[in-house]
């Protein structure tokens, strides 16, 4: 039962969520704050509440995500189906609103802590979208592929989102001292984001294709169900073009070194340019299986950066 639950809430994504956050903290956030010799405000205690909070309403979407989807992924994926075989119906929906709960609680406490109480409205309109993602979104035209993209890029941002209000009461004074901000903080954590998103996107629909004739049996309006494979490709393609030249933009204009050229030429111009060549050779679910897994290698590679950076 407990293995079980781990596959249903998908533990190893939300160990990549947690490690997504801690990166974007000391990786990232950390480093350009010690330039101006700052420190991080937000306290260890209240930030792994922050990230276990995440995970928590991140699991409660994978829960009703399978609920929901149970019968298209009887088609699709049945080796993978957990609810209804070694968990029944009533305990995951059960799951579902204790991990939803305690995420949307400890979201609403940490947004008093940090004196900003509208931004519990974002954990609750988190978890309302998830709800409404698994039931009515995932089956209308893209909505779905654009809501999880968002929801994903929300995961690295929602650190600044906590730590930038404490750091402009603490260093309010010598803020408007100096003039200096924490705007450079919010763009090098938002690149992350825009990248986070645009992978994912272009993942979903990815998985969109490999499960085309699940969805297009059981009558699900995904993309290429309504425009076909070929465009959906086509799709795929150019957004895995937009990501390549964001890429070049970021390194031709904030970058430098040759330990970065090297590192976005290897790990990640390389590989989006190996799965762009995968993708249009691509001719069955095998394939669109592979492209899958390929991508999110290539997202934890993007993630990576900031570590490599940091440590050499």
């Amino acid at each position: 039962m407990f293995f079980s639950i781990l596959r249903l809430i998908r533990f190893p994504n939300l160990l990549i969520v947690a490690a997504t956050q801690y990166l974007m903290r000391w990786f990232v956030i950390n480093p350009i704050l010690k330039i101006n010799s700052f420190e991080l405000q937000l306290d260890e205690l209240h930030f792994a509440l922050l990230v276990f909070s995440t995970m928590c309403i991140t699991a409660a979407g994978y829960i009703i995500n399978d609920y929901f989807d149970r019968k298209t992924d009887m088609y699709n994926r049945p080796e993978r189906v957990v609810i209804g075989k070694t968990i029944d119906r009533r305990l995951a929906m059960i799951l579902h609103i204790v991990f939803n709960s305690i995420g949307v609680l400890l979201g609403v406490y940490l947004s008093f802590h940090i004196d900003q109480i509208g931004f519990s409205v974002v954990f609750m309109l988190i978890a309302g979208l998830l709800w409404y993602y698994s039931t009515t979104y995932k089956r209308q035209f893209l909505i779905g592929n654009i809501i999880v993209a968002i929801l994903t890029a929300l995961v690295p941002f929602i650190v600044v989102l906590f730590e930038i209000p404490l750091l402009n009461v603490h260093y309010k004074d010598l803020l408007l001292q100096t003039g200096i901000t924490f705007n450079v903080i919010i763009w090098w954590v938002a690149g992350y984001s825009f990248f986070a998103f645009l992978t994912t996107l272009f993942r979903e629909i990815i998985k969109d294709i490999e499960d085309f004739e699940g969805d297009y049996e059981l009558g699900r309006n995904s993309l290429p169900v309504i425009i076909g494979i070929f465009y959906s490709k086509l799709i795929v393609i150019f957004l895995i073009l937009i990501t390549i030249a964001a890429l070049l933009y970021v390194y031709a204009g904030y970058l430098s070194g040759n330990f970065s050229l090297m590192y976005f030429i290897f790990a990640l111009f390389l590989p989006l340019l190996f799965l762009l060549y995968k993708i249009i050779r691509a001719k069955d679910k095998n394939d669109y299986h592979f492209a899958s897994n390929l991508t999110k290698i290539i997202m934890l590679l993007g993630l990576a950066y900031s570590v490599a950076l940091n440590l050499l």
